[in-house]
């Protein structure tokens, strides 16, 4: 008996032009290279211009996902974008996206759990690809948090960074086993009581402004390995595998301290993490689809590869994604 998987045709990504370097924020604030080495692993991050939003970064990612994958934009016929930092309160910025492609049927919608967007977004195109209610999906992450920035507050500004990444999947039927190509399995999560260490104070019904960027650091690090841990190992145990088995691990690149305890509690090799926090900072949504591009394009990560995706993101959400390349 067949099943339908979510196969993934290519990837794409996007980065804005203008880079900032921690030497750069060390000479408008009280912080230094050392300083934001140390504790991220961050040394530079990318900044959108002005003019430039969230859904032109999405825009060009997905050009180079539909490019790589070889397929016309018109084949395409769900659009799920992640994003926290959307061109307007509404409409969609999928939508914004849609129509830059020129693609006028289908749906496209943006979908938001802050830094586990992207893993929320493949696990909603993955449902609706094996439902049989769509056949190719491009899911992006697209975001440009430097608008969310106090960049007064250290503590924050000197992690975040503007990016956009992308992939195209399509509805192939599959034998049903491990070896199948495709998204495998994928585990979501939320708790909402934590709200408060890591949010942004301000929106439309609340205060009617965007407000900035909100986080107790110490608080979201305490949580974030055990997070982690709790849905990477339910995907071990979903597929019968384990960290042996993984030939890439592709985590939310928010801080290299918080990755590097989670392959190290999880038991997997340094050499298997795909790392691009110190290029890149945290951009949130985009963060997994940019390190996937990134490692696609050096030639790591390859066709029949085991990769895992894990985020943990504001709410808190967290989510992971288990995928035959």
């Amino acid at each position: 008996m067949t099943v339908t998987r979510s196969v993934v045709l290519g990837c794409g990504s996007y980065l804005p032009e203008q880079i900032l370097t921690n030497a750069e924020l060390a000479a408008k604030i009280d912080t230094s290279d050392e300083w934001i080495v140390q504790r991220t692993g961050i040394r530079q991050r990318h900044i959108a211009a002005p003019g430039e939003f969230t859904s032109h970064l999405g825009t060009k990612a997905a050009q180079a996902a539909l490019a790589h994958a070889g397929v016309d934009a018109q084949s395409i016929d769900l659009i799920v974008c992640a994003t926290s930092t959307p061109d307007n309160t509404f409409p969609a910025t999928a939508v914004a996206i849609q129509n830059a492609l020129g693609i006028h049927h289908g749906a496209a919608f943006d979908l938001q759990a802050v830094c586990s967007g992207f893993v929320f977004a493949v696990a909603t195109a993955d449902n609706f690809l094996r439902s049989g209610a769509f056949k190719r999906a491009l899911v992006i992450g697209a975001e440009t948090f430097s608008r969310l920035l106090d960049w007064n507050d250290r503590t924050t500004c000197v992690l975040f960074g503007d990016g956009a990444g992308a992939i195209v999947l399509d509805a192939q039927q599959q034998s049903g086993t491990l070896a199948d190509s495709g998204v495998l399995t994928t585990h979501l999560r939320s708790d909402g009581q934590h709200k408060s260490k890591l949010f942004v104070d301000g929106g439309p019904s609340s205060t009617q402004t965007v407000g900035h960027l909100r986080m107790e650091g110490r608080e979201v690090f305490k949580h974030a390995v055990g997070m982690i841990t709790d849905v990477i190992v339910a995907a071990f145990e979903a597929t019968g595998t384990t960290a042996d088995d993984i030939n890439w691990f592709v985590p939310h690149q928010a801080n290299k301290r918080i990755i590097d305890a989670s392959a190290h509690k999880l038991h997997i090799a340094p050499e298997k993490v795909v790392l691009t926090v110190d290029r890149h900072g945290n951009t949130s949504a985009a963060s997994i689809p940019l390190a996937l591009s990134t490692a696609v394009a050096d030639g790591r990560i390859k066709k029949g590869n085991l990769v895992l995706l894990e985020a943990m993101g504001g709410g808190f959400t967290w989510g992971s994604a288990l995928i035959r390349w």
